[in-house]
Formats: structure tokens, C-alpha cells, sequence
């Protein structure tokens, strides 16, 4: 599993090595990096690039290029007792040792080097660029020299390892420092804010952490750090992709990896020792190597060590990463929503932005302006900054001269990378006019006094609007609630429980418009109408339609008393459920009896509607049910817990009883849907799915996967449907569950005790438990495509599991093992 030199490690995929210099010797406290969290601040070294006249600090710098003028001075205190020999040095290739002319040695005790520095020129063919600092040995210099060509390769993967650490390490610091701050300021907006800063940065959140007590959300959301940082293609283009194609969420593939046998998170302690070969096979009896994170700001490398450095042969030589001497890409930005419109006419605002974390972690982006151009074709650049707790790019928007722009333009978002300058995504800007809004016409005559209406208004402005308000025609305001349903409509709660009919206008304040934008309206007083009154023979429940139902207390039908259920509203008119209050009382309504409806209103009025009793609907009773394997399949290796779970491969067979009508009509079918009724399918004699046993007793057949679709889970119901298109009542049939395919198990001797469990489709399940109780379960992230889980150690061959289409229920699968651990 582990490699036995460099030879053979330069073949494995880097994020092993990437994994060791971030996440092991970042978080991990395993034998082999006792002392692995990065947490010791290390001395600090300015440095500043110089290109084509142009000098940049080093956080702005992603990469080098031949003739960079690199300015580096080691900032040692005054009162620094060991002499610390620093050694600049540049690597062309693994295979390619450098000359001694790209070997610099700086003295830093000497006065000079100590007030001023030392320049170094990036020279031909250089890829790669290190710094040591060793302590002075009198032969420090020749030693390194001598190791740094014996073994290139060596370091020239150290210094890109070091380099997408330190990325990565920014990325984490800059997500923790960040829920530490909105927790201690604002700890009701946490769970918005960081849900918002995870997606900016890349990071993995748990939202069971919001599920806690405020107090508590905030450490629960930075503890594991050494699970919390993704994949970042962009920073990763200096490290190879550990398959084929471009990693995805590293969270989604916690173990899609074989040769580390339990996912991204379980090579760490074959890790570690890759490294420590790597770097033993450079050390000497005086020298040690020590890798360090650099985290740069400004000028500043502010190192970050994970072992204290060693005074006493072998002494510690502390290793750290300067840019690479390549081409690094620009940040690939792009909009969220390139369809949304934003408003200039705002103080400030947000332009959603994501796929470059780096942007919002490091100095690398800088220089930001969001570009707009007049109509005269002069450009205006807007100061904008990145912002990763809000999820984007805040623009300022005070000197934009609004009255010199079309009323729709183009936003481009430019900025710096490096020395270098590029162009971001581009934005749709809206410039808010005094002009004219449309209600909708489906509200035409919407509202009605005594009650909360809804009022849908449309026009280009709408997401320039600062507030809504009514006024009344005795002038008195009152404020309504809005939100921005579409890009161009207001979706306006308009309250009336208080006014009184007549005419009202609504006002409309957009940002840069002095004056609000006025619409005329008129309310209503309606008092209820009465539509119609629908029951059938043997229900006990009815639906009142017409207007203003609200207003309706209770209903007696040919003396039988009726209780108000919930009111709703469809095409312009209210629909009011009626359960009658004794149901005994359903047996004295016959198919059609006239029926005479009286409505006492809330005022005490009385309102009387004509009705008739309409044909029964039908009825059926479920008998006997009974689930169908594939005989011709293996045995499945999961046995489900309830015999109401049916299988997406498997067939339901069940006997239905004809209750209305007594017998089963030939024409009459069975439909068969999900709980939300997105997949349905209707059993019919023509199609062979229902067979008569005899006139009151009717055979069923259900195939999911061919009736329903790979898609349909959950929850199935069933009810009857006659010839003429009437329903019967829902009522409840099985649990459709997908079964994913369980391959086996392997199991690695580690101090976790772990295994990971292989198999296709790993994201039906729910969670997967070694004990019946689920007491040391494991949770399945939802998008996770990977086909390894990394699970408890199985007792003897068996797992609970629960499927995400049926959580409620514990299933036990039985799985081979794969290794020869238990």
C-alpha cells in the first residue's frame, strides 16, 4: 500500500502527497505526525516581486516567471540567538539537477541582508523556487546544495505540494476566522452567513450543526477541520487530478479511492510515511527537513510550522514553497444566476459569484472593478471587493451618474491576477426609471376589505424596488409586505383586514428615483356568493364553492349540521370543505335527493343554495398483498425489515374487494401514485394488470420499474377511478424503495478500526450501522457518487442499513468481505 522511494511515489496520483502536507500534517494526530496541525507560527520572510517595472507583494503573486526580480528579506528579530543561513534556490525538473549559480546564500545575521535584504533574478528555465533556512553550521550551504542536486525530484514535489497547501491552508483559515467573527457578533445570521461563506470558499458544512443551540453551532461548524476543505480545481491545476477527469466534491467521494482502501480521508497514516521517505532520503547526520506553510499577507510569508525546529544534530532545515515558475490560470469566475438583474440605482449590493475560491481567500485576485459604460461610450469603473460571507462581489455605487446610462446595461467585472489583468463574468444592470407598472390581470378585482389579498405587479424596475406602501383615500399609509417573485414582478401582501371599500393607491419606492411610482386600485366589499354545493352518496364531506367564504360559519343540509374545514382559494374563487358533524348521519343521503343548503354567515345572515346529491364514488378494499422477487435473480443481499417495502425490481401482487359499487365494473381502473403524485400509472383489464377472481374480487399487478419509471420511490397509494373519470379515495399501499447494488467489504488495520463498504448506487442509502440501534452509524451525504463508504467493522458479515426512500424502517444486509481482516 505504501511506496518504498521517491521513484515509485512520483507514480502515485499527487493529491496522496497533497493530502500528507494539508490534511495529515494539518489536523490528523496519528502516530506518524504526532504533532501535525500547522499550529506553530514560524519566523516570517518579506518578499516582493518586481516585472517590467511593476512590484507586487508576494500575496498578489500566483506565480513566477524567468526575470522576476524577487526581493527577500527574513525578518528575524534583534535579539535572535541562532544564526539561521537562508539559501534561495531554483529547480528546472525532477530529472534535472540545477547548476550552482541557482544556489543563493544569505547570511541572515549580517547587517546588511538583516536592514535591506537581497535581490534574486529568476533565471532561465526555472520551474520551481524554494527557500531554506537552516541553522549555521559553518558547511550548512554545501550540504543543502549537495542534497538538492542528489535528490531534485525530491524537493520539486515538496515545492508544489507546499504551494497547493498553503492554498488550501487559506481557503480553511479564511472559513474559520469568518464563523468565529459572525458568531460572536451575529450569531442569529450564522447559519445564512456560513451556508453562504462554505460556497464561496468551497467547504465542507454540516448542517446538522445548525440543529444544535446557537451557543453550540459555531464550534460545531469548524471542529474536524481536516474534513472541511474540497477540491478546488482552480488551485489544483499545479497538482495532478487523482483520476482521469476533474475531481469532484471531495466530500461526495469520501471513498473512491482503492488504494486507499476508505476515501480521500483514510490514506493519511500511509501518508505520512510517504513523506517521511521522501524527505529521510535527504537527511543527514546534521540536517533534517521540515516542511512549512506559507501564508502570505502583504509582504508578509507568515510560516506555519508542525514540529517545533531542532537546534541539535540533526538539525531542522525549514522548507518553504515560493510560486511556482509557470502559468498559473486566472480564477474561473462566474455568476451564479447569469440571468438575474441587479440594480445600480442601490447604495451597494452583491454580484453572486462562485468557482474561484482563491479569489475570496487569498490576495492573489486584486484590483477589482465591475466596468459599466455610458451613453456616450465612456467607461466608469465601480470599486467593488470580495466578499465570501455574502457570496460574491460587493459593489459601491455612489459615484455611478445614473442619469448618463440606458436604462439597461452591461456590467464586466475586471480585475488583477498577479501582474496579470482579466476580465470576470458579466452582469445584467438595471437603471430605475419613474414609469409605469401593470397588475396582473388574474387580480384585476383581487381586493377584498376584511382580509390579507395578494396583488401581482409587473414591470422592468421591479428589482430596483426599496419598499411598498398604501395609501388610503383619507391619506392614511400603511406599509405591505413584498418580495421579487420574478425579474420583472412584485408579488405584493396587500392588507385590507382593517380598510374599507373604495379607492386605495399603491405607492412604489425604487432606489434612484426621488419620487414613488403610483398605482391606482380599488377594493372591494364582497359578502360570500354562493356557487354550488357538491356531496356524494356515502361520503361524509362536502365542498362549498363561490366568493368571500371567510365569511361562512356553518351549514346545515336537510337539517344535517356541517363543520368548516380549511378554505382555499383556485381560479378566482374560494373553495370551503364541510365534514359533517355526525357521520352517522351519511346513511340518510341517496344519490339524487334534492338537497337544501342553508349558510349562516359570521354577521348572523342566512343564505340558502339548491344542491343535489351526486352518485356514489367508487370504493374498494385492499385484501391481501404480497411482493415478488426474480427467482431467476442471486439471492439479494439485503433483507428488507417491513413487509410493506417493496423492492423497484420486484412485482406487488394484491386482491382488491369491490365495495362501490358492489361488483367490479369491467371499465373501472386502478391508479396507482407517489405520494406527491409526480409518477402514476392506471392498472386496467386492457393493459393485463387487473384480473377478475370473481365479480366483487379483482387481482392486481404491479410492476414499479416498468409501470413507474427507475425514478418513482417512496410512499405508493392507490384508489379506484370509474369509467366516467370519478375517484375514489386515497388510500395507502406500500413503500417503493431503490436498493442499491453492496458488492462486499474491506476492512485496514488502522487505529480507527474502519472498513469501506463497495458497492453501485451508494446514495440510496440513508445510513449504514453495525448494531440494530444505529448507535454508531454512519450518515451518506446527499449528492454522494462514489461507490465506497467508509463504515463501522461489520459483526459477522452483517449491517443495518436504512434506505433514503424508507428511513423509518432497518433493513440488514449481510456482505461479503473483501480482505482478510474481520
Amino acid at each position: 500500500m505504501r511506496s518504498t522511494g521517491c521513484a515509485s511515489l512520483l507514480h502515485r496520483p499527487k493529491f496522496f502527497f497533497y493530502a500528507l502536507i494539508f490534511s495529515v500534517f494539518l489536523f490528523l494526530g496519528t502516530a506518524a505526525a504526532d504533532s501535525a496541525a500547522f499550529d506553530l507560527i514560524g519566523p516570517k520572510i518579506d518578499v516582493r516581486v518586481q516585472r517590467a517595472g511593476v512590484t507586487l507583494p508576494i500575496a498578489e503573486v500566483p506565480n513566477l516567471q524567468v526575470g522576476d526580480r524577487l526581493w527577500i528579506h527574513p525578518d528575524l528579530p534583534d535579539s535572535q540567538s541562532v544564526r539561521y543561513l537562508m539559501v534561495v534556490v531554483f529547480l528546472r525538473g525532477i530529472t534535472n539537477p540545477p547548476p550552482d549559480s541557482w544556489f543563493t546564500r544569505v547570511e541572515t545575521w549580517t547587517r546588511p541582508i538583516h536592514d535591506e535584504g537581497i535581490y534574486v533574478i529568476v533565471p532561465e528555465e526555472a520551474q520551481e523556487a524554494l527557500v531554506f533556512l537552516a541553522p549555521d553550521t559553518g558547511g550548512a550551504f554545501s550540504t543543502l546544495r549537495t542534497a538538492v542536486r542528489g535528490k531534485p525530484g525530491a524537493f520539486v514535489r515538496a515545492a508544489q505540494d507546499l504551494e497547493q497547501a498553503s492554498l488550501d491552508r487559506a481557503r480553511l483559515e479564511e472559513y474559520l476566522d469568518a464563523v468565529r467573527e459572525i458568531s460572536a457578533n451575529d450569531p442569529e445570521q450564522l447559519k445564512a452567513d456560513s451556508t453562504m461563506l462554505a460556497r464561496s470558499l468551497n467547504i465542507r458544512l454540516d448542517q446538522q450543526c445548525f440543529d444544535k443551540p446557537t451557543s453550540q453551532q459555531a464550534p460545531c461548524l469548524v471542529q474536524n477541520t481536516d474534513q472541511l476543505v474540497l477540491d478546488d480545481a482552480h488551485s489544483q491545476t499545479m497538482v495532478s487530478a487523482l483520476t482521469s477527469g476533474t475531481p469532484s466534491d471531495l466530500l461526495a467521494q469520501i471513498s473512491s479511492t482503492p488504494t486507499a482502501r476508505g476515501g480521500y480521508y483514510s490514506p493519511y497514516v500511509g501518508a505520512v510515511v510517504d513523506v517521511v521517505r521522501i524527505l529521510g532520503t535527504t537527511h543527514t547526520a546534521q540536517f533534517q527537513y521540515i516542511p512549512a506553510l506559507a501564508l502570505p499577507k502583504q509582504d508578509e510569508l507568515n510560516l506555519r510550522l508542525n514540529n517545533p525546529p531542532s537546534f541539535r544534530n540533526p538539525k531542522s532545515v525549514i522548507v518553504i514553497g515560493l510560486p511556482p515558475v509557470r502559468p498559473f490560470p486566472v480564477p474561473p469566475l462566474r455568476a451564479v444566476d447569469p440571468t438575474e438583474v441587479f440594480c445600480v440605482g442601490r447604495p451597494s449590493f452583491v454580484l453572486p459569484a462562485d468557482g474561484a475560491p482563491l479569489v475570496f481567500a487569498t490576495e492573489l485576485a486584486h484590483n477589482f472593478v465591475l466596468r459599466v459604460e455610458t451613453k456616450s461610450g465612456r467607461a466608469i469603473n465601480l470599486p467593488v471587493k470580495p466578499d465570501a460571507v455574502h457570496g460574491g462581489f460587493l459593489v459601491e455605487t455612489k459615484p455611478l451618474p445614473s442619469a448618463d446610462l440606458n436604462d439597461d446595461i452591461t456590467g464586466v467585472l475586471r480585475g488583477d491576477w498577479g501582474f496579470q489583468p482579466f476580465e470576470g463574468p458579466h452582469y445584467r444592470l438595471r437603471v430605475a426609471r419613474s414609469g409605469q407598472w401593470i397588475v396582473a390581470s388574474k387580480d384585476a378585482s383581487a381586493l377584498i376589505v376584511g382580509r390579507e389579498d395578494t396583488l401581482h405587479v409587473e414591470s422592468a424596475d421591479a428589482c430596483c424596488v426599496s419598499e411598498v406602501s398604501l395609501r388610503s383615500e383619507n391619506g392614511k399609509r400603511l406599509k405591505a409586505a413584498w418580495k421579487t417573485s420574478k425579474s420583472d414582478e412584485l408579488e405584493v401582501k396587500v392588507p385590507l383586514e382593517d380598510a374599507e371599500a373604495g379607492s386605495v393607491t399603491m405607492l412604489i419606492h425604487k432606489f434612484g428615483v426621488h419620487e414613488p411610482d403610483e398605482i391606482p386600485l380599488h377594493t372591494y366589499a364582497e359578502a360570500a356568493r354562493l356557487d354550488s354545493f357538491g356531496i356524494h352518496e356515502a361520503d361524509a364531506d362536502g365542498v362549498l364553492k363561490g366568493t368571500r367564504l371567510d365569511e361562512v360559519k356553518t351549514l346545515l343540509l336537510n337539517g344535517i349540521a356541517f363543520d368548516p374545514g380549511a378554505l382555499t382559494r383556485a381560479n378566482q374563487q374560494d373553495e370551503l370543505r364541510f365534514v359533517m358533524h355526525d357521520a352517522a348521519s351519511v346513511t340518510k343521503l341517496h344519490a339524487g335527493d334534492a338537497l337544501l343548503v342553508r349558510i349562516t354567515l359570521k354577521d348572523g345572515r342566512t343564505l340558502d343554495l339548491k344542491a343535489q346529491v351526486e352518485a356514489p364514488r367508487p370504493k374498494v378494499a385492499i385484501m391481501t398483498k404480497s411482493i415478488e422477487l426474480d427467482q431467476s435473480a442471486p439471492p439479494p443481499m439485503v433483507r428488507l425489515g417491513s413487509a410493506d417495502e417493496l423492492p423497484q425490481d420486484g412485482r406487488l401482487n394484491f386482491f382488491l374487494k369491490a365495495q362501490v359499487p358492489e361488483t367490479f365494473p369491467s371499465t373501472e381502473k386502478i391508479e396507482v401514485a407517489t405520494a406527491d403524485e409526480s409518477f402514476r400509472v392506471l392498472l386496467s383489464f386492457a393493459d393485463g394488470n387487473l384480473t377478475l377472481q370473481d365479480s366483487k374480487t379483482v387481482f392486481a399487478v404491479l410492476d414499479p420499474m416498468k409501470l413507474l419509471g427507475p425514478s418513482a420511490f417512496g410512499p405508493l397509494k392507490f384508489r379506484p377511478v370509474s369509467a366516467d373519470g370519478l375517484d375514489g379515495d386515497w388510500q395507502p399501499l406500500v413503500n417503493l424503495v431503490r436498493i442499491p447494488t453492496l458488492k462486499g467489504y474491506r476492512c485496514v488495520t488502522s487505529p480507527e478500526k474502519q472498513c469501506t463498504l463497495t458497492g453501485d448506487k451508494l446514495f440510496l442509502l440513508d445510513s449504514v450501522s453495525a448494531d440494530p440501534d444505529f448507535a454508531n452509524s454512519v450518515t451518506v451525504p446527499e449528492g454522494f457518487v462514489a461507490d465506497g463508504l467508509t463504515i463501522p467493522v461489520p459483526k459477522a458479515k452483517t449491517l443495518y442499513i436504512k434506505l433514503r426512500d424508507d428511513p423509518a424502517t432497518v433493513d440488514v444486509a449481510v456482505v461479503p468481505s473483501l480482505s482478510s481482516d474481520p
